[in-house]
């Protein structure tokens, strides 16, 4: 009786262990979805949880400055002597008397006092806006409006150089075929075009290129090829080279219907351009004094 005991004992031993193996072995249950964290609740007291930026301000154009070109009227005749000294910063870029050594500036001497003194007034009320107009304009900034006339004095006065017309044959077929290419710019700058509306350049800048004092019309005689055809190309492609729209529109209206050829031809044409006194002058041979 006592070893049937002991052998119950052991059976059920064995099936308690038969048990725990199986509950290890089998598959365990899957743990319950864990539910996504619900996003914060808006603030009560704002009502959104972004913070949208303010409008922008409406762009407001400022006024043309035109003070620097109303105070021309209360000046003077520029004094050339005062000029001088004053146009002293000028010759870093323009040359002692205007005629810079390189193409990268225009050819200032022999302009007229008062289109100098315009121009000057136009950069320093931030008018003009092409070409080196950040670098005039903080120079036209410190100068009264009488600084202006005196540079525009001293300018006037010195000569004027000039460089070498492009005489290449245009071989080309077209209006200009068997012409020199300087001779397309002389035909426009003595003749126009009058069938295409292009007024003569002379009517206004003079037969030798000298501009005109009263209406301050430039000197272009001598001007670098490079300059005249920037300038005579933002004319002609309504690039406006001035705030101030009536002034552009003067010469806007003059090349609007030329071609780059004619552009070329001008810009060449002006380069070579100056006085025939000049030519006698170099032509001359130096008298030597009777001994």
């Amino acid at each position: 009786m006592r070893h049937a005991r002991a052998f119950g004992i052991a059976a059920l031993a064995t099936f308690a262990l038969a048990a725990v193996a199986y509950a290890q072995t089998a598959e365990p249950a899957a743990e319950p979805a864990v539910e996504p964290a619900a996003a914060p609740a808006a603030d009560a007291t704002s009502g959104t949880t972004v913070t949208p930026l303010p409008d922008a301000a409406p762009v407001v154009q400022a006024p043309l400055d035109t003070t620097a070109i109303t105070d021309l009227a209360k000046t003077h005749w520029g004094d050339a002597k005062a000029g001088a000294t004053k146009a002293g910063a000028c010759a870093a870029c323009h040359g002692m008397d205007g005629n810079p050594p390189t193409d990268m500036y225009p050819r200032l001497a022999g302009m007229p006092e008062r289109y100098i003194a315009q121009q000057l007034a136009l950069f320093k009320g931030e008018q003009r806006n092409t070409g080196m107009a950040m670098v005039m304009i903080p120079m036209a900034k410190p100068l009264s409006a009488q600084d202006m006339r005196d540079i525009g004095a001293f300018y006037a006065q010195q000569a004027a150089g000039a460089g070498i017309a492009d005489d290449t044959l245009v071989t080309e077929e077209g209006p200009y075929q068997g012409m020199k290419f300087y001779q397309i710019g002389e035909k426009l700058y003595r003749g126009g075009d009058a069938q295409r509306g292009i007024p003569a350049c002379m009517a206004c800048h003079g037969p030798t290129g000298a501009g005109n004092p009263g209406p301050a019309y430039p000197h272009v005689a001598g001007q670098f090829e490079a300059y005249a055809a920037r300038r005579l190309q933002e004319y002609r492609d309504g690039v406006p080279t001035l705030q101030d729209q009536p002034l552009f529109q003067v010469m806007a209206t003059v090349a609007k219907d030329l071609t780059d050829q004619e552009i070329n031809a001008l810009a060449t044409y002006l380069q070579g351009l100056h006085p025939r006194s000049d030519e006698a002058q170099a032509s001359t041979p130096a008298r030597v004094a009777a001994p």
